[in-house]
């Protein structure tokens, strides 16, 4: 190879790095725009929640009668892994808090996987089985979990996205400063 190919070729190998590097570093700012970004601070915060009932045969729930508590609404469901790992958490500050209501919107199609899971798992808050996802859909959730802290006047204070460690200190502060 004479020393104008060899000059030619590492330019050419040069120039395609430098159009990697070039490329990388105009898109790499832009990955976290493409993540998966359910709206951290949603625009829910601050409008009252959308009122409903909903009744599995078992629990029936008409969110009103809960007016003048604070009250944590949860979607969740038995075949959700993060759910399940935010329920034990969800069910201390339930002991905890015993003046918090705490429902628990289940959107399980599957009855018996659900009642399945509420018993093996002593699930003792309110919670409701909705197969159509009617209530989240009110609040526009389509991903689990989601929660929302609703003060006593039914306005939505704060929105969860994803699970939760319940026993978070910054959490319960949340919590206490609407009680």
């Amino acid at each position: 190879m004479s020393a104008l190919g060899f000059w030619l070729s590492r330019s050419y190998y040069m120039n395609v790095l430098f159009r990697r590097i070039l490329r990388l570093l105009i898109l790499l700012p832009l990955v976290p725009l493409a993540a998966c970004n359910r709206g951290a601070r949603p625009n829910q915060p601050g409008k009252v929640a959308p009122d409903f009932t909903v009744s599995d045969g078992t629990t029936t729930v008409h969110l009103a009668t809960y007016r003048g508590h604070v009250v944590l609404l949860n979607f969740w469901a038995t075949w959700c892994a993060p759910c399940v790992a935010e329920m034990p958490s969800l069910l201390e500050l339930h002991r905890d808090m015993p003046k918090l209501d705490i429902i628990a919107v289940s959107v399980d199609e599957d009855a018996s996987a659900y009642k399945r899971f509420v018993d093996a798992h002593h699930v003792d808050l309110i919670t409701v089985r909705n197969p159509s996802e009617s209530v989240p859909a009110l609040f526009h959730t389509d991903m689990w979990p989601e929660t929302y802290l609703i003060d006593r006047n039914g306005v939505i204070r704060y929105k969860f996205i994803s699970n939760q460690d319940w026993n978070d200190p910054e959490i319960r502060a949340m919590i206490k400063n609407l009680m």
